[in-house]
């Protein structure tokens, strides 16, 4: 790793020049080719996802994106004769529009001069009161098709129609296009309140850039490569801003404690050529393993076999990858541009003329780690109650998918969502489409009949007319709960129609009936997520604690893990599901009304907590083990371990939540959730679960901390997170209950009088 690390540092420019083309090149790749993204929740061989199946082969002519116009006036009625006659030429221009195949509304024929596209199919388009209408857009093309530009020139034309009596509001995906609010808002926040943080821990400006620099670049490449990614593969449309989200965090985390371990030699008289290669030789071998365990645990959602989070996993994966790259390669390049200006004036000034001096532990962190010690229990009951208290929303988590009725109320596709709600019934957004395999005139008799059927079922509004295709081997029929789609009575009316109506309906025939539509599909890849969760969080964790006992050869440091990993998650979800479930806060924020959790929310944090609490454990407890092989004193080492990593853990969680909570700001409810979730994971990760229960446990077991039996250790692998001490003292094997400490060590440099892998000289 070193001669790799003089390697870019001695070419440093060419370095540079290769990233940069890199970025140049993937860029221009990626404008050319342009997004195809993909939100396919369809799982096959599910209810939903068959009936979807059956659907497009049945109707190919249903394929196109529909969205709703609605309009709603408060004085007389849509009926009148100056509403319809307006709407009519506004329908018309709809209809004219390049892309659009059909405009399906309640007025039957088009006015004067009108398209005659504009169909009859009842006054089911008018609500009871006559207040409210809708007509139906339907695009040539899926919604993944259509351009943001394309719609917003249909709301324009659309809004054109409003008058100081009459509303118009769109819905429908394509639609929301136009209501996407831009990264870069969320994204030069994060990257200006990191500045700051880093220019208060450094004290120099150059070396404050830097971390910022590498990250933007390898982010950048990365979310290009998502965009091309998105060509070979099903990628969702928020990976590209789930990977700059990921990619900016632990980018500049990772640069941080590289800068940090390079100042640290700076500061003890080497060159900077020396300082910088030693930085990658050490602590750039700690981000190698961290990015690793980060990769292998998002890696870990393609055991799912969902092809909607195959394509999220690699894209995160991608990013990690480069970001970590970026850190040993670009980043010392950079190092070797700046020389001895990565400290700041009074350090270089001081190195000057006092010479390398020793910096012990002091300040706010050496003080907190005596108090942790002398008050073990206490803080760690408290610890343990501020967890529980956190995570109990999560008890009551919903999964599914927000939809339109959870966008901020200023939002026009909030307001055609809630117009329609009232005007026609909740379910209206969100009808189940029910779809039959038919094979002769008895199938067909019995799809037939299963109108009537349905009328009479619980919850269930309306109920459409029954449709067959040309060849008669498919019909649908369209079904509108009384409930919203999100509520737990639609998806209970789901359940049993599949039970117990379709069943008896089916009997006595070959015909065979699946339900599809929004709410189907939504629980069905929820109940695929639900089913396979468990297994998935078991390997990740076990992985990560595999991982734990190999490094530190311990039980209780990679249990201690474990427990901590499912603490984080659980905390985190309790934030989320009171924010956005509960709506505590949601609409003040701009975040929407209350709704259901994303199914797939689950997988994502639980594959991110693992690799960002993989690297704090490693951090802390890195230095905490050395100082445990050299001394044997527990105390000591806990002690020691908490003063010396606190402060640079402490601020790369800083950083990490700033960037978190930025994209809050990015207008997307799905990132905003993962933004909030992954800032308070962080936060708890690092303030409350690894600078306060963990040191205080480790106080309660003592000894116990490093226990592992001798005949595990012979056989067990070892892993060196950073390369083997030159020296260290040796303890007696019996320390450690029969393994040799100095035997199985993390491999942290002790030599030239270094420091942990969080890059602080003791």
């Amino acid at each position: 790793m070193k001669t790799l690390a003089q390697w870019f540092i001695r070419r440093r420019l060419i370095t540079v020049l290769m990233w940069l083309l890199a970025l140049v090149g993937i860029t221009i790749g990626a404008t050319v080719a342009g997004s195809a993204y993909s939100n396919d929740y369809d799982v096959p061989g599910t209810e939903s996802g068959t009936a979807e199946t059956l659907l497009k082969e049945g109707f190919p002519n249903l394929g196109g994106n529909s969205n709703s116009i609605v309009w709603h006036t408060d004085r007389g009625t849509v009926t009148a004769a100056g509403v319809e006659q307006r709407m009519n030429e506004v329908l018309d221009e709809v209809a004219e529009l390049p892309g659009v195949a059909s405009v399906t509304g309640p007025y039957g024929e088009a006015g004067p001069g009108g398209t005659g596209q504009i169909s009859a199919d009842g006054t089911d388009r008018i609500s009871e009161d006559e207040r409210t209408a809708y007509a139906t857009v339907t695009f040539e093309k899926s919604a993944e098709e259509i351009d943001a530009v394309q719609a917003q020139t249909l709301v324009d034309t659309a809004k054109a129609g409003e008058t100081g009596g009459l509303q118009v509001e769109l819905g429908g995906s394509a639609i929301a296009k136009t209501e996407s609010g831009s990264a870069h808002l969320s994204e030069v926040i994060g990257v200006v309140v990191a500045a700051v943080v880093l220019f208060l821990a450094f004290g120099s400006l150059a070396a404050s850039l830097l971390p910022i620099a590498t990250a933007l670049v390898s982010v950048g490449i990365a979310y290009m490569g998502i965009e091309l990614l998105g060509h070979a593969m099903t990628v969702a449309d928020f990976a590209p801003m789930l990977g700059m989200l990921i990619g900016l965090g632990v980018g500049i985390d990772y640069a941080l404690f590289i800068v940090t371990r390079h100042r640290t030699g700076l500061k003890q008289g080497l060159p900077p050529e020396e300082a910088a290669a030693r930085a990658v030789a050490t602590t750039g071998r700690a981000v190698v393993f961290a990015g690793g365990t980060v990769c292998v645990a998002l890696l870990g959602m393609l055991i799912l076999r969902l092809s909607f989070l195959n394509g999220v996993a690699i894209a995160a994966s991608l990013t990690v990858i480069l970001t970590v790259a970026a850190s040993i390669s670009l980043l010392p390049a950079l190092l070797g541009f700046i020389g001895t200006r990565a400290l700041s004036r009074r350090e270089r000034k001081r190195l000057a003329e006092h010479g390398p001096q020793p910096e012990p532990p002091a300040g706010l962190a050496a003080r907190w780690s005596h108090f942790v010690q002398r008050h073990p229990r206490l803080l760690g009951g408290i610890a343990v109650a501020v967890m529980a208290l956190l995570a109990l929303p999560t008890l009551s988590l919903h999964l599914g998918s927000s939809d339109q009725g959870n966008n901020p109320s200023s939002a026009t596709t909030r307001q055609a969502y809630d117009l329609l709600a009232d005007g026609f019934g909740p379910g209206v957004n969100g009808p189940l489409t029910l779809v039959g395999e038919l094979d002769g005139a008895a199938d067909r008799l019995a799809f037939e009949e299963l109108g009537d059927t349905l009328r009479a079922t619980e919850n269930v509004a309306s109920v459409g007319p029954v449709s067959f295709n040309g060849s008669g081997d498919t019909g649908i029929v369209t079904l509108v709960p009384e409930t919203s789609p999100q509520s737990q009575d639609t998806s209970d009316l789901v359940e049993r129609l599949r039970a117990d109506v379709l069943p008896a309906a089916e009997s006595g025939t070959s015909l065979d009936v699946h339900v599809g539509g929004v709410t189907a599909g939504y629980d069905d890849f929820a109940q695929i997520i639900v089913d396979k969760l468990p297994l998935f969080v078991g390997v990740v964790i076990g992985l990560g604690a595999l991982l734990l006992l190999m490094a530190f050869r311990s039980f209780a440091v990679p249990l201690k893990a474990a427990l901590m990993n499912v603490a984080a998650v659980a905390s985190s979800f309790g934030v989320v599901v009171a924010v956005f479930q509960w709506g505590w806060g949601s609409e003040l924020l701009g975040l929407g009304s209350a709704g259901p959790i994303e199914p797939f929310l689950p997988v994502i944090m639980v594959s991110v907590l693992f690799g960002l609490s993989m690297d704090y454990q490693v951090f802390l407890v890195s230095r905490m083990y050395e100082e445990w092989l050299e001394t044997g004193d527990n105390k000591r080492a806990v002690r020691v371990g908490l003063a010396e990593t606190g402060r640079v853990i402490n601020s790369a969680a800083v950083i990490m939540i700033s960037v978190f909570l930025a994209f809050v700001l990015s207008g997307d409810r799905v990132i905003a959730m993962f933004g909030i979730a992954l800032a308070s994971a962080v936060a708890l990760d690092a303030f409350v679960l690894r600078t306060l229960l963990v040191p205080a446990l480790m106080h309660m077991l003592g000894g116990a901390n490093w226990w592992l039996p001798a005949w595990l250790d012979r056989i067990m692998p070892r892993i060196s997170i950073e390369p083997p001490a030159d020296t260290r003292a040796k303890m007696p094997a019996q320390r450690t209950g029969g393994a040799a400490p100095g035997a199985g060590t993390a491999g942290i440099d002790t030599a030239d009088g270094a420091e942990g892998p969080a890059g602080l000289v003791r």
